[in-house]
């Protein structure tokens, strides 16, 4: 085991305690497992050596891919922008109908990894003509360690930086990522309690919602997203509880996305009803949600950005390509003047369709 140390993907991690004879607990994420020596958590890429903690995915990535910013999905951040999007191995949940399980469920082997420094993935950004870096794909929590220090050194220089997460790191991670320059999390929402605690491993749903608001306190740029699984949390009830919370917790303009879920990984219900996105659409709308969404349905009139005062039609897209903008330069309405909660500008990068 200490024939690891000398791998540059193996570095001490920044969130973790010592408890006692060598057991540390992990300060990642809100599982923070206890872990004894020679023994690694719940997600595999933390080992205890000798009573430290290391991190065995420090710039172990599987896979790099200049994305655009609305695949995330993002609709209200840098619009129009790509991101270098990352990711790495391994989840912290144990949802089923995993959509990137290809990624999460797969153990990571850190004597059999590509290693890339932070400076390594902020150049490749920089020549591929990106606009800023995104952690992706599977739990970008996993990965925050050596996150901090690429987001460091990329919003340095005028990139952005976004999580792409299921937003159960503590309170102690937020923070930093905030710290390290990092300002768009878009946090998915699985369900209700019920979902949290039988489907996706114990979880506790409190956490969740503690760190949409915490987040927005912050100064975050925060969007939800509900994977609507059919038979799983599509009926009326749960998506009502959703969407009080989302209101509750982050305010009426945060983006709430509704997206269709397909069968995965060892889930095989039939794709999301387009109907159920719809009355969960409408239903946000009603309750005073300014700005909803219907995901993963492309050319539906309901993935366009319409101004919540007059209803004037903004950002309209095809699946992840803006198709037309009319925001002014200042964040508002052309129409009626309204303030529009957009984080960073339009970029414009031509046509591009992502189906």
């Amino acid at each position: 085991m200490k024939n690891l140390l000398s791998l540059p993907n193996v570095k001490e991690s920044l969130f973790y305690s010592k408890v006692s004879n060598d057991k540390v607990e992990c300060t990642l994420c809100e599982r923070k497992c206890i872990i004894p020596p020679g023994e690694s958590g719940f997600c595999k890429t933390r080992l205890n050596i000798e009573g430290k903690l290391y991190t065995v995915m420090y710039g172990a990535l599987s896979a790099i891919e200049s994305r655009p910013i609305e695949i995330k999905p993002f609709f209200h951040y840098w619009p129009g922008s790509t991101a270098l999007t990352f990711s790495t191995w391994s989840c912290n949940f144990s949802c089923p109908w995993c959509q990137n399980w290809t990624l999460s469920k797969v153990s990571p082997n850190p004597s059999s990894v590509s290693y890339y420094s932070p400076e390594d993935i902020v150049n490749l950004a920089i020549q591929s003509g990106d606009d800023g870096l995104c952690a992706s794909f599977q739990e970008p929590t996993l990965l925050t360690d050596w996150n901090i220090e690429t987001f460091r050194i990329g919003c340095g220089i005028g990139l952005y930086a976004c999580y792409v997460s299921n937003g159960y790191m503590t309170l102690e991670v937020l923070k930093a990522i905030r710290e390290s320059g990092m300002d768009g999390l878009k946090i998915d929402i699985k369900g209700d309690s019920e979902v949290y605690e039988k489907l996706c491993g114990g979880i506790d749903v409190e956490k969740i919602w503690r760190n949409v608001r915490e987040a927005k306190r912050m100064g975050f740029h925060v969007e939800l997203v509900n994977l609507v699984i059919t038979d799983v949390n599509d009926d009326e009830e749960c998506l009502r509880s959703i969407i009080e919370r989302a209101i509750k917790e982050a305010g009426p303009d945060t983006p709430i996305h509704f997206t269709r879920y397909y069968p995965a990984y060892k889930f095989n219900k039939p794709a999301t009803r387009i109907r159920t996105l719809e009355m969960a659409y409408e239903m946000a709308k009603s309750m005073g949600v300014l700005y909803p969404y219907v995901g993963n349905v492309p050319g539906h009139k309901y993935e366009h950005t319409y101004c919540p005062n007059c209803n004037e039609a903004l950002i309209k897209r095809y699946g992840f390509s803006v198709v037309r903008y009319n925001v002014s330069e200042d964040n508002r309405c052309p129409r009626c003047r309204t303030v529009i909660n957009i984080r960073g500008r339009y970029i414009r990068k031509g046509p591009r369709l992502y189906l």
